[in-house]
């Protein structure tokens, strides 16, 4: 049985947090599956393909961490990760295995469900609607090439070489953005804003620096050379064709 497209998948073994979460998400207008075991996780996965995965990484009986491993090995479908521990080692494990964006608890079911729309949105490809000037468009410019690397913006697709590279929806916006203004150099602050589309109040610029090293190592074979995305020390990011 297969839900609709906008469905999530909500791991948390405290019923209190998934009724709130349930709540929020349901009023969006989103089907909600729960879980609140973590073994049930991968089955949850391929019976409902759920868009998006909401998972905390503090379940009893279960490390959440190896949990996520275990999701990222077969499916690209997007992680929130929640996490009570509110040091920063913890929250960057989270995006460093795959996690395409962290809450930590407390949270407010309203933020989380916010979370939601903008991770689904990004994983949707980038919307008629986005307002931004500087966002990549589909309709104008379907596929960017350089080399060995092409980008599908409508696919989402990425290969180099004619391999196809397993990218997060978040590592797939953060190229997809940074290929579409080749040598021109962002900030971390700036990108957090372009493909996070976050306020100043959220922005954790290590999000940025830990994604930069996951393309690198999926983009290139020899991690020690910055293929593509080059660093302009003291300032930011660039796209090197």
């Amino acid at each position: 049985m297969t839900a609709p497209a906008q469905s999530v998948l909500v791991v948390d073994d405290d019923p209190m947090s998934r009724a709130a979460v349930r709540t929020y998400l349901e009023r969006d207008g989103y089907t909600v599956v729960e879980a609140a075991d973590g073994r049930d996780v991968i089955g949850l996965i391929g019976e409902w393909r759920p868009g998006l995965i909401v998972l905390d990484v503090m379940l009893l009986g279960c490390d959440g961490f190896d949990l996520l491993r275990e999701v990222r090995a077969s499916s690209r479908v997007p992680v929130i990760v929640l996490t009570a521990r509110g040091g920063e080692a913890d929250r960057l494990l989270g995006l460093e295995l795959g996690g395409d964006d962290y809450v930590v608890k407390p949270f407010s079911p309203r933020e989380l469900a916010a979370r939601v729309r903008s991770v689904l949105r990004r994983a949707d490809g980038w919307s008629s609607a986005d307002t931004r000037s500087d966002a990549p468009s589909p309709t104008s410019t379907a596929v960017l090439e350089f080399g060995s690397l092409r980008i599908d913006l409508m696919a989402r697709e990425v290969t180099v070489d004619c391999v196809p590279v397993a990218l997060t929806a978040t590592e797939f916006d953060l190229v997809a953005f940074l290929a579409a203004h080749p040598l021109q150099v962002f900030s971390r602050s700036q990108l957090m804003q372009a493909v996070w589309a976050t306020g100043v109040a959220d922005q954790n610029p290590a999000r940025v620096t830990v994604h930069i090293g996951r393309l690198r190592e999926k983009l290139a074979s020899d991690v020690t050379h910055a293929r593509w995305i080059g660093t302009v020390f003291g300032i930011g990011y660039r796209f090197e064709p």
